[in-house]
């Protein structure tokens, strides 16, 4: 997408309509908390706290990353969300001082940094915020079923009412691992368009850039229940350890 500006897509109309729950919440929050045992953690991505608040529930001290001044500020608004600190920063350059015990980022959040060389950058700079033994956690999806597009392109009903439907536009550049994707929804009082764009890698790049950062890949699953991950798999939680 020509002129695509991250900022303008995770702005104020983007925060008041961002999820705040996917469904995955007790078993992602569950797992992290195991993780994380009694140290530090770091949230990248952060958005609104679906992740961030319930896991800063379990008593935990959860800190966090997003670009977004509208995510921050939705979230700041929340029960709870006063107890975060809370930093407005690309979170590739991990700008925060001190050490965790866990960084994690969810949701594919990692594929938004549009190149090789930014995610590498973030692998290196999580490292240097990590403990000795600290834990780098990934959610993404693995790419393999963009292989059924046809023709490098995907239309698709996300949700649909009597006043409203909501489609997925997607363009899939293979060479460069890139989806250019624009969320549209259609309703009687207009339409609202949602571009995203991301640069996907597959486990073994990631297990790659971890590497070149000092980490060690420790765990992978293909949920958030400690699945098997498998050639079936539809994401992967990776853990990388320091």
């Amino acid at each position: 997408m020509q002129d695509y500006d991250p900022r303008s897509t995770f702005a104020d109309e983007a925060a008041a309509i961002a999820h705040d729950q996917r469904g995955d919440e007790q078993e992602s929050v569950a797992l992290l908390a195991e993780l994380a045992g009694d140290g530090r953690v770091l949230e990248l991505a952060i958005g609104t706290g679906r992740i961030a608040l319930p896991l800063a529930a379990t008593g935990l001290t959860v800190d966090g990353i997003d670009f977004a001044p509208a995510m921050l500020d939705r979230l700041r608004a929340k029960p709870g969300g006063e107890q975060l600190a809370l930093f407005e920063a690309d979170f590739a350059d991990v700008d925060v001082s001190g050490r965790y015990a866990l960084i994690y980022i969810v949701w594919n959040s990692f594929f938004n940094l549009l190149t090789q060389e930014r995610q590498t950058t973030c692998f290196a700079n999580v490292a240097e915020h990590l403990e000795p033994g600290g834990l780098f956690l990934i959610e993404a999806f693995v790419p393999a079923f963009l292989h059924r597009y046809d023709n490098y392109q995907n239309v698709s009903a996300e949700h649909m009412g009597t006043d409203k439907v909501g489609l997925a536009v997607i363009m899939h550049d293979a060479a460069g691992q890139r989806l250019d994707q624009q969320h549209v929804v259609l309703s009687p009082g207009g339409t609202r368009m949602t571009p995203v764009a991301q640069r996907y890698a597959w486990p073994a790049e990631l297990d790659l850039m971890a590497k070149l950062a000092g980490l060690e890949l420790a765990d992978r699953w293909g949920g958030w229940n400690k699945e098997p991950f498998t050639s079936d798999s539809a994401l992967h939680v990776s853990v990388y350890r320091k």
